[in-house]
């Protein structure tokens, strides 16, 4: 075997996910071991995912929630083999070699690291849901082509293959504990490190498009993440680059952070109005996050 496929769960229903890979390591002999690591999710989904202890190798229950970082860094703890695949719980598997070709380019190219990349339904759903999937579409659904022109910054953590030395090197940033650029933060020591992204075709449909509620929610824990990244991290180096610390740095240097929270404190519920509308500029989702990130910044 040398694929590790390590999917965290939380609060969600993964069995169909589990089973499609399970059917294609044993329809295909593959390869390939399933690890699940349950973070402390509703008694409800817990009962619903039990039955897979049938099919994946391994699948732990975690007492406490320990958030996106720590999980995929314990995995360590429990895979076997050279090569590490992770999987985001909510995705859905929509090639029938989707294992056999992560094999396939590790066998040809023995990388370090490997992303394939995502997709959302192409149509537009309804205004509700309307925020995440203009998200999804703008920012992160990029066509291999693009992706490799930045392989750093269009990387994610949905889908993709690590070398399981590169990531006891590299581990994720465990002061991140809720939502909000792990993924970049985890690029970013990679770029430091030298350690090379190769990006493929081959995406996952992502099975979970949030309301705008939710997904505002989201934004603002992101804001929070970063917030707290900034203050406590001793490698500045590692947020400065992200887009909205840049712009928040920007202005703390210039002084026009006390005019953008003037501005923001009034503006505030009218952006918000906007972004839970759905049909709404990205741009303005920035503005929002920008003044919540200078709203946590100032609480430090």
């Amino acid at each position: 075997m040398t694929l590790s496929i390590c999917i965290p769960v939380y609060n969600f229903d993964v069995n169909d996910l589990v089973n499609d890979l399970h059917s294609q390591i044993v329809s295909q002999g593959l390869d390939a071991e399933i690890i699940l690591i349950d973070d402390a999710s509703r008694k409800d989904l817990i009962d619903r995912n039990k039955s897979l202890q049938a099919v994946a190798d391994q699948f732990i229950f975690l007492d406490k929630n320990v958030g996106r970082s720590k999980i995929r860094n314990l995995f360590l703890n429990y895979a076997k083999f050279e090569y590490l695949l992770f999987l985001d719980c909510d995705g859905k598997i929509i090639s029938k070699d989707f294992i056999k070709n992560y094999l396939e380019f590790i066998r040809e190219k023995n990388p370090d690291v490997i992303f394939g990349g995502r997709k959302v339904n192409e149509s537009r759903p309804d205004r509700e849901f309307g925020l995440r999937w203009r998200f999804a579409v703008e920012r992160e659904n990029l066509p291999v082509k693009i992706r490799v022109k930045s392989p750093y910054l269009d990387f994610q953590t949905n889908n993709f293959v690590v070398r399981k030395s590169v990531l006891i090197q590299n581990p994720f940033n465990e002061t991140i504990n809720q939502y909000g650029y792990e993924d970049l933060i985890f690029a970013k020591d990679l770029y430091q490190s030298k350690i090379k992204i190769d990006h493929i075709d081959n995406p996952v449909f992502n099975n979970d498009v949030e309301n705008n509620a939710v997904f505002l929610d989201k934004a603002d824990q992101s804001a929070k993440s970063l917030a707290h990244l900034i203050k406590t991290d001793k490698d500045i180096r590692r947020s400065s680059k992200i887009k909205l610390a840049k712009a928040y740095f920007f202005l703390n240097k210039t002084g026009g952070i006390f005019i953008y929270r003037f501005i923001y404190k009034f503006a505030k519920p009218y952006l918000e109005k906007k972004l839970l509308g759905g049909n709404v500029s990205l741009r303005v989702l920035d503005l929002y996050k920008l003044g919540q990130l200078i709203g946590y910044m100032s609480k430090y």
